[in-house]
């Protein structure tokens, strides 16, 4: 049996202990915010927040989140504004997305928005430096310009 919580909900599964976190909250959840790209932690496309710290969700086996506040795209909004039901229907970080065009084929984008909302959490005015080297994300269609021209307009604010 594992126990969590996604998105300010309690769950507890009875599932195998070594089932990805990805596969929980797809699978199971039937949350498809969170994507699956490569398996090995290598793209990004399945970062999600575990105790508000961005991971890479298809390599953490559910028994490492025991107990954990995990968060994913479709929660992104609520845990920011502390659950408020009356929240801001996007983050600064997804209007940012969307003021800048950021978005070409959108796979990557949750899991990208997932990794630059921790980066400016933890560095409210990152420089380029910081931004390559906190964001490992892999976009194929060629965004990162823009992902960069977002973050920065955001660093400004």
């Amino acid at each position: 049996m594992a126990t969590f919580k996604v998105n300010g909900v309690q769950h507890q599964l009875d599932i195998e202990a070594e089932m990805p976190l990805l596969w929980v909250i797809r699978d199971e959840l039937g949350l498809t915010g969170t994507k699956f790209g490569c398996g090995i932690a290598a793209c990004g496309a399945c970062t999600v927040h575990v105790n508000g710290k961005a991971v890479r969700s298809c390599v953490i086996p559910i028994s490492q989140v025991e107990n954990a506040e995990i968060t994913t795209i479709e929660g992104l909004a609520l845990a920011i504004n502390g659950n408020s039901p009356t929240a801001a229907k996007y983050t600064d970080v997804q209007q940012a997305w969307i003021n800048h065009q950021v978005p070409q084929c959108g796979y990557c984008q949750s899991g990208m928005i997932m990794a630059v909302t921790d980066l400016l959490a933890n560095n409210p005015n990152p420089s380029d430096e910081d931004i390559d080297r906190s964001l490992s994300n892999i976009c194929r269609c060629g965004s990162t310009p823009r992902v960069r021209k977002a973050i920065r307009s955001l660093a400004n604010a």
